[in-house]
Parts: structure tokens; C-alpha cells; sequence
């Protein structure tokens, strides 16, 4: 799972054991700042590149259109359900009677009202933590491959398939010829002394929660409080997490080192089967889909409150921030474990958007095996029949998924055939804090369509009416979610195809390179992605009035140049 990057930038960081050197570091970072909401903002008239958002409103407005509500899956980690910025915007099934026990829409899950809990068991028990793919396919061939002469002439095509996939994953587990990762030892040190040095400033500071930005005010008097202060300060800083409390911070720390234990363990044993213990169905089998449970909040929500209210936080109510979108209807879908989703559960999660109305379904998540990859195009062509868009984010590992693999993904296994209702997100930052490019972001010329903000984005977080920031590519994926959202609602004809055609057509090029992620290298944008640019919503409405119910283009108006970024052409 490509989750949002709460520990982006951390191992380099953290492998420093001397705490004395965080403090002199925390002095040369460059973060920068940009505003909260900073990603809806416009480069003329606010200074920072975001999506033009008021002047796509503005735009709207001198159109007279009326709009349609718009249903926006969310396939995640769950939703707080009860958080004041989003609980009027979730999807309510109108078919279903709540908490009577009964199908009453007969669609195979129970109380499903707001969506539907895939990693939870009839029991009300829910899958919160997860093995990697990666362990669970060379745990799952290694007996068939193991230790033998494998004579690839002699395998089906589709046992080629599990042998190469097997070697890959050989090679990550066991770490021949590849990079064996961050030294665990070393990590579980640096998570102990954050620990450390987080007592020492919530006696400091007088209590118990706290952000970045207290730190940054707080004024040490003793040696243990300036070199806690200097330590902490630098992680959040080079997080760009100034507003994330120390809580969240150090449980998603937890969680990274949790993940690194995890696949150490791998080498030795076979994964725990944490969902097959719960959902207790066959996950062998794509036709037994009638597990799981209605509890789309479990305990687990922070990843997909955080998305969901990117998307469609109510608007102009006063509270907390805006969602892109102001008139749709989150269904939440619980998929995605703190480890790596299946592809079972990630298929049939597709397959209940469609069937139960949602037109556009966002996916920020992702791995590098699909062993059951099959299932998961099947899916992706049931809802490109049926006219569901589908937005994934690129992930976070600053590597070239034309050449790397990152599942799922828009292409057909064993074609080279591309689904037409797909768009791969990469994320984007601002000049001001980093760059257009994020430092994490994954890209390829071929696999990422266009990029969106995904660097400091403020947004909902589970607590009922708490906020806060967090970043990656995930983040950058609800931005292109909620933008497609909002154009249909106000041009309910377009289809998926054309939906993408507005965002890649509008994408606004950076006249100046930018930095290639991972690297210092500086490139066009048109090197890391189809488009070549960053998504903009305003131009984007502009592009969508050309288009006729039909679907045909009217005569489009010359757009007006941009000082710093120019349209994509052609």
C-alpha cells in the first residue's frame, strides 16, 4: 500500500543517531510554506500554483449551469463517518434499511448504507494491519520453485508468469542483487529516541499534543529540551508535516518500522493470514463475494478521511477547509490494510462502486505484485462498460513505473491494450515549498498521465472537526478525483474518456524544468508523464464547455497565456 507520505524522507533522517546533528540540520532545511488550501489557489491571483478552483466556480457561475450530484467512491482505509465536514456528504444507500440485518436491496451486503467494509468479518471484526504482497507470493511459490531447475520451456504461460513473479519477489525478500532496505536496527533506535525526545517536550511544552509549529515557537532552557526540540523539529520540517500533531507523527513512525519488522520476518516464515482469519471467505475464489461487514470507519480511518475530504468537504460552511467538489456523495470502501491491499477485495471494490452509482472511484493505494491481476482488469472493464472513471495514484517510492511495476495500473495483463477510464496521478508541489515536482512522486512518460498538488495538503482528519496536512501521491489523486467530480457535475453527458480528455488537455506545462524525483536532475515535465503537466481546474471547465452532449466540439475561445505556466497544445 502506497499510503500518504507520513514518513517521507524519514530513514535518511532518522539513520543519524547523534541528536546533537539533527539540531544543526534542522537549521539548513528549506521547506518553504504555502497557505492552507494552498493546492485550490491560482498563480495569478494568489501566488501559488494550485488548480485555479474560485475561477472554475466563477466560471461555472457566468455559464448559468445547475448541477447534478455526483457519487465518489473512495476505496480505502475507512472514513470517520461522524466528522463535521463530511458526514453530510456521504453516500446514503437509499435501498437499504439501517441496522434491520437485512439485504434489503438484495445487492449481497447487508446494512451496507454507506458503503462497504471488504476487510471485515461477519462478526464485526475488522482487519486493521497486513502482510506485503511481495512476502505472501514467494511464501506462496516458494515450494514449487524453490531449491529446483526450473526449465521455463517446459512451464504454461501462466506458470511462467508465477515463476517470474516468484523470482522477483525471491529477490526482494531475500535481497539478492537488490537493495536490502534500511538497517531495522538502526531504525527501531531512531523510533525510540523520537520517542524519547517526545516526552522530553510534552513535559516541556506542559501537554500531551502537539504540532510542529509549537515546537518551532517553543523556546528550550536546558540541554535535553533544545536537543529534543532540534530533533523533532527537523523531522517535522522535512516531512513538511509543521501542522501534524506529535501523535500522528510518531503512530505513522510506528507504523513504518511495524512494516519493516514485518518484512524482515518474511525471509523465515510465511505471513500471518491477519485478513483470511477474519473476512473467512476463499479468497482463492473471485465468485465468493459475500464477506465482509458495513463498517466503512473501523479503526483505521486517518488515510481515507484525509482523501475523502480533498474530494468533497462541504464548502463555504466556515469549518476546517473545502473539498474540490461542492455537490457529491462519498461512498467509502474499505480495502486497504496498513500493509497491502488484495486483489481480490480491491476487484470487487471496483465492481460495488459501479453497481451501487458511483461515477468516478478514487484509488490511493498501491503495491508492486498483483498476483491475481487478472481479477483486477476484470473489474477495471465491467466499469469502463458501465461509464465509471477511475483515478490511481502514481505512489511514492520516486522511481519510473514505465519500467517499474505499480499495481493496479491501466494496462491489460499479457496486451498491451490500455483502459480509456483510467488516470494516473503524480504529485506536484510549489516553487515555493519544494519544487513542481514532489520529491517522492513516481512517474513515467507512458504510465502517469498528469500531476496533481500532493505536497502539504491540508484536509480532514478522523476526531470529528480535527484537520491537518499530509502528503503524497495519494493526496494528489483525490485533487484529480474531486476536479473530474466537479466538472460532471456540471456537464453530467461527459464520459469518462472525455472527463480525461479535459484534465490531460488542460494541463498546464511549467515553462521551466523541474526537478525529476529522487534525483537532482532537472527535466520537462513532459519526461515524467503523458501529459506534461499539472492539473488545472479552471482550464479544465473551460475545455469541457467545448464539448456538446453529443460530444462533439464547439468552436473553443483562444485561452489567455499564463505567466509561468503555459496549456498543453494538441
Amino acid at each position: 500500500m502506497n499510503k500518504l507520505v507520513k514518513v517521507a524522507g524519514l530513514v535518511t533522517a532518522m539513520v543519524i543517531a547523534d541528536q546533537t546533528a539533527f539540531a544543526q540540520q534542522e537549521k539548513s532545511i528549506k521547506t518553504g510554506d504555502v497557505p492552507k488550501g494552498w493546492h485550490l489557489l491560482d498563480k495569478t491571483k494568489d501566488g501559488y500554483h494550485g488548480i485555479s478552483l474560485d475561477k472554475a466556480y466563477e466560471f461555472i457561475r457566468t455559464k448559468n449551469l445547475k448541477s447534478k450530484t455526483v457519487v465518489v467512491a473512495v476505496i480505502d482505509s475507512g472514513i470517520d463517518t461522524l466528522h463535521e465536514d463530511l458526514k453530510e456528504v456521504l453516500w446514503v444507500n437509499p435501498k437499504e434499511i439501517p441496522g434491520n440485518n437485512i439485504d434489503d436491496d438484495g445487492n449481497g451486503y447487508t446494512d451496507d448504507i454507506h458503503g462497504w467494509n471488504f476487510i471485515g468479518g461477519k462478526d464485526g471484526k475488522n482487519v486493521k494491519q497486513d502482510s506485503y504482497e511481495g512476502a505472501r507470493v514467494y511464501h506462496m511459490y516458494k515450494e514449487k520453485f524453490a531449491g529446483k531447475s526450473i526449465d521455463t520451456a517446459t512451464l504454461s504461460a501462466e506458470e511462467k508468469d508465477e515463476y517470474k513473479m516468484w523470482l522477483k519477489s525471491k529477490k526482494k525478500i531475500e535481497g539478492e542483487g537488490a537493495d536490502e532496505g534500511v538497517d531495522l536496527g538502526m531504525l527501531k533506535r531512531a523510533l525510540s529516541s523520537a520517542q524519547k525526545s517526545d516526552s522530553i517536550m510534552r513535559k516541556a511544552l506542559k501537554k500531551e499534543t502537539y504540532t510542529g509549529s509549537d515546537v518551532d515557537t517553543f523556546t528550550a532552557v536546558s540541554s535535553n529540551e533544545k536537543t529534543a526540540k532540534g530533533s523533532l523539529l527537523y523531522l517535522f520540517k522535512a516531512n513538511q508535516m509543521m501542522e501534524t500533531t506529535n501523535k500522528e507523527f510518531l503512530e505513522g513512525f510506528e507504523e513504518f518500522v511495524s512494516g519493516e519488522e514485518r518484512k524482515a520476518e518474511a525471509k523465515e516464515k510465511a505471513p500471518q493470514n491477519y485478513r483470511g482469519d477474519i473476512t473467512k471467505d476463499n479468497e482463492a475464489d473471485i465468485n465468493d463475494r459475500n464477506y465482509g461487514n458495513p463498517d466503512v470507519m473501523a479503526s483505521t480511518p486517518f488515510h481515507g478521511t484525509h482523501v475523502a475530504g480533498i474530494i468533497g468537504a462541504v464548502r463555504n460552511n466556515g469549518k476546517g477547509m473545502d473539498g474540490v467538489a461542492d455537490n457529491v456523495r462519498i461512498m467509502m470502501i474499505r480495502a486497504v490494510p496498513d500493509g497491502d491491499e488484495h486483489d481480490k477485495d480491491i476487484a470487487l471494490a471496483i465492481r460495488y462502486a459501479t453497481d451501487n452509482g458511483a461515477k468516478i472511484v478514487n484509488m490511493s493505494f498501491g503495491k508492486d505484485f498483483s498476483p491475481q491481476k487478472k481479477w483486477v482488469d476484470e473489474a477495471v472493464k465491467y466499469a469502463e462498460s458501465k461509464g465509471v472513471l477511475l483515478v490511481h495514484a502514481a505512489g511514492n517510492d520516486a522511481k519510473n513505473i514505465d519500467t517499474a511495476d505499480n499495481f493496479p495500473n491501466a494496462y491489460m495483463k499479457g496486451s498491451n491494450e490500455k483502459a480509456s477510464n483510467w488516470i494516473t496521478v503524480g504529485a506536484s508541489g510549489d516553487p515555493k515549498s519544494g519544487g513542481f515536482t514532489a520529491s517522492f512522486s513516481n512517474y513515467g512518460k507512458q504510465q502517469v498521465d498528469v500531476f496533481a498538488p500532493g505536497v502539504k495538503i491540508y484536509s480532514s482528519i478522523p476526531g470529528g472537526n480535527t484537520y491537518g496536512n499530509a502528503q503524497g501521491t495519494s493526496m494528489a489523486c483525490p485533487v484529480v478525483a474531486g476536479t473530474a467530480a466537479f466538472l460532471l457535475q456540471y456537464f453530467p453527458y461527459l464520459t469518462p474518456q472525455q472527463l480525461k480528455y479535459c484534465i490531460m488537455k488542460s494541463a498546464q506545462v511549467p515553462d521551466a524544468k523541474v526537478r525529476k524525483p529522487g534525483t537532482e536532475e532537472m527535466v520537462a515535465l513532459t519526461d515524467l508523464s503523458e501529459s506534461g503537466g499539472i492539473i488545472n481546474a479552471y482550464e479544465a471547465a473551460k475545455v469541457a464547455a467545448t464539448l456538446d452532449p453529443s460530444g462533439k466540439k464547439a468552436s473553443p475561445k483562444k485561452s489567455s497565456a499564463k505567466p509561468t505556466l503555459k496549456n498543453k497544445k494538441g
